[in-house]
């Protein structure tokens, strides 16, 4: 989930487009399957093949009796000192890695879960989608996993883990925090550029991971070069590594690329007001960012920490303004005067009762029975109590790709918590 440098905004931008129909057609941008039965044998193939695809998900915990879920991918650290450690020396770090085994456990829960999510996803995109279907593909799928059915049950401890923060699905121009509130039409199209930003937590600790779709292969070059901009800050992050620093080596991989669209050339660049950022547990934003540019902060990742380094792309102006309709939510941390408008009374208690200062939209609100409930929404956040956070969108007519990974820096290395076949 993206966090901006800055919290200026400037003019609206509209993010929804105007519906066009589309072919369903084969995939040549990113490996999301769409085949359907030409015969009556296909269809029937294809039938037993979805069901049997429904009944694996299923709580992860069935998967894994002994609780103890897959690592990551291990990657040294980049520095010299990191790698000229003392066998002495590293077993003392390791002893120290060990006290932390059960929230690394956490974390590799939750990122098996979310492979398995974003991989049911990959398998039932195509064009004509509406976004809304996209989302609750991917949030009932995590519910599920995690051991919350679609009724919302485990009212008992519901944040002890599910959904991490809504399912980003942000198209073409706008880069982020777009997910669809009640009634919203939008279609995903053969042309469009989608960025699916998907949060899994497990007591509190987020997994934030995200991929871009595309079905025409025209976007490829984009995707690639950020992909390789994500993939070189995953590289450049470590111990002691100055956010700067990785800024830089993700600006020069970026700008790198460039990318052919209806006979003009385009340089990609990164969005310079966007940046990944270091995660707490039940916030998103734990207060690092880390940088798409060189922007001199000298300020330093430290052990035991948490990231989620993700870049942009764009082919627009590569600086994102606020604009559109609010759907993203997160309640502020800290001590508040009660509301005297007793709906955002209610509300405020439903929010803290279910989400904390984990991220929300509508549509969960709307999933609880809450009804009517803009006007004290917009209240708690006139007061500070709850912050808003709008679509982010470069200039109407750009594309914008997005990839991001979760990565834990242990003492002897880090672990790419997030890492699967796809990305």
């Amino acid at each position: 989930m993206a966090e901006t440098v800055s919290d200026s905004t400037a003019m609206a931008v509209d993010h929804a487009e105007e519906k066009r129909a589309s072919p369903a057609v084969e995939n040549g941008g990113n490996s999301v399957e769409n085949a359907t039965g030409s015969d009556a044998n296909g269809a029937k193939k294809n039938k037993k093949k979805k069901k049997k695809k429904s009944n694996n998900i299923k709580n992860i915990e069935l998967m894994f009796p002994d609780l103890k879920y897959p690592e990551g991918e291990w990657m040294d650290y980049h520095q010299d000192h990191n790698l000229q450690r003392t066998t002495d020396e590293e077993k003392r770090y390791l002893a120290r890695d060990a006290e932390h085994a059960e929230r690394w456990n956490d974390m590799r829960k939750g990122s098996e879960i979310h492979r398995r999510v974003r991989k049911n996803l990959q398998n039932k995109l195509k064009p004509d989608m509406s976004l809304t279907d996209v989302v609750n593909v991917v949030e009932n799928a995590t519910r599920k996993f995690t051991g919350v059915d679609e009724n919302g049950d485990h009212k008992d401890r519901p944040k002890s883990q599910g959904v991490g923060f809504p399912t980003g699905v942000s198209l073409n121009h706008c880069a982020a925090h777009f997910t669809p509130n009640a009634g919203d039409q939008t279609i995903l199209r053969y042309e469009d550029v989608m960025k699916v930003d998907i949060g899994v937590q497990v007591n509190g600790y987020i997994v934030d991971s995200a991929f871009t779709v595309t079905f025409d292969d025209k976007y490829d070059n984009l995707l690639t070069a950020v992909k390789e901009a994500t993939n070189t800050g995953v590289r450049e992050s470590g111990i002691d590594v100055r956010l700067t620093d990785i800024g830089e080596a993700i600006q020069e991989v970026m700008e790198s690329y460039e990318v052919e669209l209806n006979g003009k050339t385009y340089q990609v660049k990164p969005c310079r007001n966007l940046c990944g950022h270091n995660i707490a547990p039940y916030k998103i934003h734990g207060g690092k960012s880390v940088p798409l540019v060189k922007n001199g902060d000298q300020t330093k990742m430290e052990e035991g920490e948490h990231f989620a380094i993700e870049t942009f792309g764009t082919t627009g102006r590569g600086y994102v303004i606020s604009g559109g309709e609010v759907s993203h939510y997160a309640k502020n941390e800290g001590s508040w005067p009660t509301p005297s408008l007793s709906k955002a009374k209610s509300l405020l208690k439903t929010i803290d009762d279910n989400f904390g200062t984990l991220p929300f939209c509508r549509r969960y609100l709307d999933r609880l029975g809450e009804e009517k409930y803009l006007f004290a929404l917009n209240s708690l956040v006139k007061h500070g109590i709850v912050e808003e956070y709008p679509p982010l969108c470069d200039i109407q007519g750009s594309y914008t790709a997005q990839y991001e990974h979760t990565i834990l820096l242990h003492p002897h290395k880090k672990e790419v918590v997030s890492r699967g076949d796809d990305y």
